[in-house]
């Protein structure tokens, strides 16, 4: 009895034995259809081929989750992007474009039966306090005298002024003298300088930043109509 016990049966041994070939073959079917996780350390698989479809979870030690310089990252690209924008701001935003006369540069006078004409060259001033260039268009100018319109002048591309720069530009407007009174007072010999006041009435357009701007000045003149020796002076705009 006891030594019938102690040995296992021949019955024994071949149940055993299919069972530990069945386990090996099933860890082999399992391992060839299957892989290591590669983010799980060696402690899991998954289904071979399905490495690009499957999420695997990283535990929240990982050291992958905590990167180094975090703070000083972010706290860099802020400082940088907030500098980038007050930059680009203080560049580009638009600023005062002034028009100014400088000076009467000629008169020409010459003498009709019945008018007075006058060729008057003037300079104009156009400041640009930008930081970019500015184009400008449609320089209308209107002489008037005493209320009542004598000249006018109109110039379609008139110069391009570069930034932080100061332009001056020429224009010349013909005025006519009709009235008589006038006539009279200009061709009158035993007066020996004929000044007479015109009034000039200015617009102008620019373009910068893709957007138009008009602009517009109002000055005074003294001008001899009398001959064509008026010396060139300083004028100044309208109060």
């Amino acid at each position: 009895m006891g030594a019938g016990s102690s040995q296992p049966s021949e019955n024994d041994e071949q149940s055993i034995v299919p069972q530990q070939d069945r386990r090996k073959t099933s860890n082999r079917r399992h391992s060839e259809e299957t892989l290591d996780c590669p983010t799980c350390q060696g402690t899991g698989r998954i289904p071979r081929g399905q490495e690009s479809k499957l999420v695997a979870v990283i535990p929240c030690s990982d050291q992958r989750l905590k990167p180094r310089h975090t703070k000083l990252y972010v706290t860099v690209s802020v400082t940088l992007c907030l500098l980038v924008s007050s930059l680009v701001l203080f560049f580009l935003f638009p600023r005062s474009v002034i028009l100014s006369p400088v000076a009467v540069k000629s008169v020409y006078v010459y003498f009709t039966p019945t008018t007075v004409q006058m060729n008057i060259t003037n300079i104009l001033n156009i400041t640009n306090d930008n930081f970019f260039t500015v184009q400008a268009y449609n320089l209308t100018v209107q002489a008037l005298f005493d209320k009542t319109v004598v000249g006018k002048a109109d110039m379609k591309n008139v110069t391009t002024v570069k930034p932080l720069t100061d332009k001056t530009f020429a224009f010349e407007i013909p005025v006519t003298l009709v009235e008589e009174g006038l006539n009279n007072y200009c061709k009158k010999s035993t007066i020996k300088i004929h000044t007479l006041f015109v009034h000039l009435q200015m617009s102008m357009t620019v373009y910068y930043l893709a957007h138009f701007e008009q602009l517009s000045l109002d000055t005074f003149e003294y001008v001899d109509c009398g001959s064509n020796t008026t010396t060139p002076h300083l004028i100044n705009p309208t109060p």
